[in-house]
């Protein structure tokens, strides 16, 4: 076996031990022992390692920010009292409460990105669902597909969107003119087969007789964080600076002053937040620079530029295809970074970027590891004492995904080049 195929070979077992959490370990277990092997058979040299594991520094900074937002909200109350407001606001009605849980999931991800849906938004739908007497599963879907339905709405909305252009990140009009008739029709359709499958589930009434208890000053400290955070990553993107670190540091200021105000020790904060998900990260990262070292992707650029040379359109469309399954199979992040690499190497029209990008964003709804979002979706479920299987999720995934995909990635040859 030559050095490319072992390399591809270990990759391949760890992204399949992230998905399948053989045995329930960790998915990050799976990643980082992938890493390790690449680098403990010299298949990756430690210092490239070290090399591709930094550059997801923005990345774990961000998540930090945002962990730390859900941790000290959760603990200070604002989610049973937001939770409170949507299911008083249902008037009763399981259809209505849906639609507002998918409305606030699209608006939540599109200010604050799709990570954050999957973090700061589950707790509070669980705790509405609860609240509401009702099964959560069909509201907390929600949670996990608006996250990549939306997320390329703004820059800001998912950080592979950034990225995937980097350094040539068009500005925020451009962006709109390619983005928003896909967005729309992600959203949209995203919708009408989530409620569609979900019809069943929401045939019913909802409990609401709850008395509207008051936020506390912590709880109220909490959600000014949040809102100051969304500003924070609006400001950031119109300067054209990275998400992490802003994030990072409105997450510590919330927490130290919820912290201060209530007078608790930091322990409980600390303890409870999903610190596995910074090593995967690192290790997808890893696996990714082993993968490149294979050459494949010279390959793949050579292709990829002769696609766009005879027809844009169709390359936009065959390259977001191809994009949206490959993060199912390596995960969004990683393969965010190899579309970047392919469409900058290719000098491919902005165009088919946008191809790639939606199909990096949207396509990990048809599995359960497809997006990093998705995985924070995951822990925040088990947290809540509830679960997703793979297959529950890819049944589920197989409806939602691929008429969203399609009708996206059509708005999109739309659009005068």
């Amino acid at each position: 076996m030559d050095q490319a195929t072992l390399i591809l070979t270990i990759a391949g077992v760890a992204t399949l031990g992230v998905i399948s959490r053989p045995l329930r370990v960790p998915e990050y277990v799976w990643a980082v022992l992938g890493a390790a092997t690449l680098v403990g058979f010299g298949l990756v040299p430690w210092r490239d390692a070290l090399a591709a594991a930094n550059k997801g520094t923005d990345v774990y900074l961000f998540l930090i920010g945002m962990m730390l937002l859900a941790e000290i909200a959760r603990l200070e109350g604002l989610f049973d009292w937001l939770a409170t407001h949507a299911v008083r606001h249902a008037r009763g009605s399981a259809k209505r409460l849906f639609l507002i849980v998918y409305g606030v999931g699209t608006l939540v991800t599109i200010l604050l990105s799709n990570d954050a849906t999957a973090v700061v938004l589950t707790p509070a739908v669980y705790a509405a669902a609860t609240a509401a007497r009702v099964a959560p599963l069909p509201y907390l879907f929600v949670c996990a597909f608006i996250a990549n339905a939306a997320s390329f709405v703004l820059p800001i909305s998912n950080p592979a969107n950034l990225v995937i252009f980097g350094a040539h990140m068009p500005p925020l009009a451009q962006w709109l003119y390619h983005f928003t008739l896909p967005s729309i029709a992600a959203i949209v359709v995203t919708y009408a087969a989530l409620r569609f499958t979900q019809r069943r589930a929401l045939d019913t009434d909802i409990h609401n007789g709850m008395q509207l208890q008051p936020l506390s000053l912590g709880g109220k400290y909490a959600a000014v964080g949040i809102i100051a955070t969304a500003i924070a990553l609006i400001a950031a993107s119109a300067f054209d600076q990275p998400l992490g670190l802003p994030t990072f540091l409105c997450g510590v200021a919330a927490t130290l002053g919820v912290l201060v105000i209530s007078r608790q020790s930091p322990l409980p904060v600390v303890r409870d937040i999903a610190w596995g998900v910074l090593p995967l990260v690192a290790g997808l990262f890893i696996l990714v620079q082993g993968v490149e070292q294979t050459g494949v992707l010279r390959l793949l650029v050579e292709q990829l530029h002769q696609a766009a040379t005879a027809s844009p359109r169709a390359a936009s469309l065959g390259a977001g295809v191809i994009a949206a399954f490959a993060s199912n199979l390596l995960n969004n992040l990683p393969t965010g970074l190899i579309a970047a690499t392919l469409g900058q190497a290719a000098d491919v029209p902005v165009h088919v970027t946008a191809g790639l990008l939606i199909g990096v964003d949207l396509g990990p709804n048809l599995s359960v590891t497809g997006s990093l979002a998705t995985i924070l979706w995951l822990i925040a479920l088990r947290r809540e004492g509830e679960a997703v299987t793979a297959w529950q999720f890819l049944k589920l995934g197989i409806v939602v995904m691929p008429p969203a995909l399609i009708a996206a990635l059509l708005a999109l040859t739309l659009m005068p080049q």
